[in-house]
């Protein structure tokens, strides 16, 4: 029988497919946004911690107003803020204005993270993990065309702002979808249903602690965001500056990079629990992430540069969203507050990180930076082997 939430779904992943565009088109527009707003490189990377600051003081509030009011009204109205960050970051005539609109698309992202998981595992209980595993999927997908649809608009020398237009105009039309297709009812009683992505049973053996496999979640949700984040935000200046390549092909890094994510996420959506754990995955990840980008660092050859790029992409995709799934079976009750918890971790992330490798790019250049995010690879990895330590000890098997 065909799940009624799939028209839900499919807006949803829409969503995210705009979001995966949103998520580089700062970094992919960093010349063009540069001269617009009269800054340096490492003041537009400044705008995505804006975007860090919009989401983190969104989500002291969103995931318990969703948990009240449900998951339909905050998911329409992210759409429909990322739809002034979309049009107002273009037409900004000024830095301070540029960062204003930032601001907003930090807040529509809370919005969407905080219905969005939720809906999607209240829509889909049986396949929780491969259901958020997708968000993922479509971020890649967003992520894989955004560069080529530059190179389009540069070719035909149109104004850059049509990458941020198009998107918009999507946001618009799929929020009105959106207000009209059915929405699971968020105060229902979770059935169970979240067993296929963990194990069968989900009654515990003991009481899982905020204080410890939370704590453990909330820190792995920022180092993992910043694992990718560090990456989208400096990769093309990165194939510029230090690989040599010319800016068109240096954004194609990101393309590469996205393909990986992709083709990840779309593995884990078939093989979690059948042939590998996610916890395994939260592990392992970040230890081949870890060896790409050593690669990246030291040999600078285009063709491995585009191989460490795809794997670099592949490796960190997934490991936020699987992280917030464990946190929601850990602790099942209200989930888009708990959640929220580990998405607050990932706005920190948006904050700290494009601050402290601004200057560390001003200070050092680009190479320390990329050393500095195989240092966030072992911690990942780390906090992700205590957090499969305690889910073993918590859940009854």
């Amino acid at each position: 029988m065909k799940n009624i939430y799939t028209k839900m779904a499919a807006g949803l992943y829409i969503n995210y497919f705009l979001l995966g565009m949103i998520n580089i088109i700062i970094a992919s527009n960093m010349e063009a946004l540069s001269k617009q707003l009269h800054t340096s490189a490492a003041g537009v990377s400044y705008l995505v911690s804006a975007i860090g600051i919009g989401k983190l003081i969104s989500l002291l509030f969103a995931g318990k107003l969703s948990d009240t009011f449900g998951r339909r009204p905050f998911i329409v109205a992210g759409a429909f803020l990322y739809l002034i960050f979309l049009i107002g970051i273009p037409l900004s005539t000024s830095y301070t204005a540029a960062f204003i609109f930032a601001i907003f698309a930090g807040i529509a992202n809370s919005f969407l993270d905080s219905g969005t998981y939720p809906a999607l595992i209240e829509g889909f209980p049986k396949n929780a993990s491969s259901a958020t595993v997708l968000i993922k999927a479509f971020v890649s997908i967003g992520a894989t065309v955004l560069p080529f649809f530059i190179a389009f608009i540069a070719d035909r020398h149109l104004f850059y702002g049509w990458t941020f237009f198009v998107p918009g105009i999507i946001f618009f039309l799929n929020g009105f979808f959106l207000l009209k297709v059915p929405f699971p009812n968020h105060k229902q009683k979770d059935d169970g249903g979240l067993t296929e992505a963990f194990p069968p049973d989900d009654t515990f053996k003991s009481q899982p602690s905020i204080w410890r496999e939370g704590l453990a979640i909330i820190l792995l949700g920022f180092s993992s965001t910043a694992l990718f984040m560090l990456v989208q935000v400096w990769l093309p200046k990165f194939g510029q500056s230090v690989l040599g390549m010319p800016e068109v092909q240096a954004v194609k890094l990101l393309s590469y990079y996205s393909i990986g994510a992709l083709v990840s996420v779309l593995l884990l959506a078939v093989l979690l629990n059948r042939v590998i754990q996610p916890i395994t995955v939260m592990v392992l990840y970040p230890v081949i992430a870890a060896i790409a980008l050593l690669a990246l660092i030291f040999i600078h050859q285009p063709a491995v540069s585009v191989i460490s790029s795809f794997v670099i992409g592949l490796s960190t995709a997934g490991i936020l969203q699987l992280a917030m799934t464990v946190m929601a079976v850990l602790f099942p009750k209200n989930k888009g507050t708990i959640t929220s918890f580990v998405n607050i971790a990932s706005s920190l992330s948006f904050i700290v990180i494009p601050l402290v490798t601004g200057a560390i790019s001003k200070a050092a250049g680009l190479t320390p930076v990329f050393l500095l995010d195989i240092g966030i690879a072992a911690v990942s990895a780390l906090l992700a082997l205590f957090i499969g330590i305690r889910f073993k000890q918590v859940m009854k098997a």
